[in-house]
């Protein structure tokens, strides 16, 4: 019998593990309101379960990444999945507000779950074969979230808001199983002392590279935030919309990350990871643009318009980000998980404020530019850094291969 796995894992252990961490966010979400009532709490407070799962799912991803560079993929990973399951379950014996908050906020240790398993494939493969498999496995990011909320209403309508997390702990079951099964160490340069370490932290923050594709992985989600914050805003107020139609259309964009991820998958292995990641860039900014020009100039305002601009951020986030997570992890190998938790937090630091900000300039959502340009403001920047890296690329020689340094 096969007791633990030496060997690297399949990637349908990788998309089962990314699809955990996407889920644990939103599938209870249906629930908040029936949490409020059985707390007897107003719903403010029930919905910093979500608020506070962010704000600790950034720093863990500070923590778990270094942790895995230092001793290995594999242990962490084990280690954060076991955190995870403990919280899962106190959460559904919890009686107690703040009880559930505390240990809800402990679950956003499954963040490790996404981390790792980019550093997993960037161990194993060079740059663009670990942006094609990034790609395939980043689709789970956007099947996730919409299958989520719907088994998790599902869930709340028959059995109580409680059965969600008693899912989330037989699935953080399931994956602990895995993970000991499936997931072989692949970290065969883990650091010998966290000093050793931190010494070699600067070698990261210094390249260049590095923040050219952080900075172009951030401005692409930051769009993503954003039409997030504002569009059900100006649905309502602008175009008409109701409810059951929003949701719909805010699918389309999730939908569009999904088709633009398979592209990245069947295509990013035989491509350049700053081509992908510029192409992505041109089909979010171009549909922005064209959506721009017909509501601000031409004065076409319509569900068209708007979330046709919006697919096009999905199609080009779903080209992007696999090659630039690639990238990301490519700059300094031995540093992969490090890497891999800087830039994610950096993202979700700046969606984080790319929310707020958007919430403010679109106002009463009686027009849509303001949205828009927000969107098309963030996606320019992840363009513009791309362009740096090429520029890069061009004085000092091609992107580094598996091997190098950087």
């Amino acid at each position: 019998m096969k007791l633990a796995a030496t060997s690297p894992p399949h990637i349908a252990t990788l998309v089962f593990l990314t699809m955990l961490s996407t889920i644990t966010l939103n599938m209870f979400l249906p629930s908040l309101s029936n949490m409020a009532v059985e707390f007897g709490v107003p719903y403010a407070v029930v919905a910093l379960s979500v608020s506070g799962y962010l704000v600790s799912t950034a720093v863990m991803m500070l923590i778990m990444g270094p942790l895995s560079d230092r001793f290995g993929r594999r242990p962490i990973l084990l280690a954060a999945l076991v955190i995870y399951v403990i919280a899962s379950v106190i959460c559904t014996l919890a009686t107690d507000i703040w009880v559930f908050l505390t240990f809800r906020i402990l679950q956003g240790a499954i963040v490790a779950c996404w981390t790792i398993s980019m550093a997993v494939v960037r161990d194993t493969v060079e740059p663009s074969e670990a942006a094609s498999r990034i790609g395939y496995i980043t689709m789970a990011m956007a099947v996730g979230p919409m299958l989520g909320p719907t088994f998790g209403g599902f869930l709340d309508a028959a059995f109580g808001w409680r059965a969600s997390f008693i899912a989330y702990s037989g699935l953080g079951v399931l994956a602990f199983l895995l993970v000991w099964l499936d997931l072989g160490e692949t970290n065969k340069t883990r650091s010998k002392t966290f000093g050793e370490q931190f010494r070699a932290y600067p070698e990261l923050f210094r390249s260049r590279r590095f923040w050219g594709f952080a900075v172009c992985a951030a401005g692409s989600v930051g769009a993503f935030y954003a039409f997030l914050a504002g569009s059900p805003l100006v649905a309502g107020q602008m175009l008409g919309v109701t409810e059951a139609e929003l949701g719909i259309y805010i699918g389309i964009i999730t939908a569009g990350f999904t088709f633009g991820s398979f592209l990245s998958g069947k295509f990013a292995s035989r491509t350049e990871l700053t081509t992908m990641t510029l192409i992505g860039r041109c089909v979010a900014c171009g549909g922005l643009a064209l959506g721009l020009i017909c509501v601000a100039i031409l004065g076409l305002v319509n569900v068209v318009t708007v979330f046709g601009a919006a697919i096009c951020v999905g199609i080009g986030n779903g080209l992007t980000m696999p090659s630039a997570n690639s990238g990301i992890m490519s700059v300094r190998p031995r540093l992969a998980g490090s890497a891999a938790g800087a830039s994610g937090a950096m993202a979700l630091g700046i969606g984080s404020l790319l929310t707020a900000f958007t919430g403010v300039v679109v106002g009463d959502g009686q027009s849509a530019v303001p949205l828009l340009a927000v969107m098309f403001g963030s996606s320019a920047v992840g363009l513009l850094a791309v362009l740096y890296v090429i520029r890069i690329d061009r004085r000092e020689g091609a992107f580094p291969t598996v091997s190098s340094s950087g």
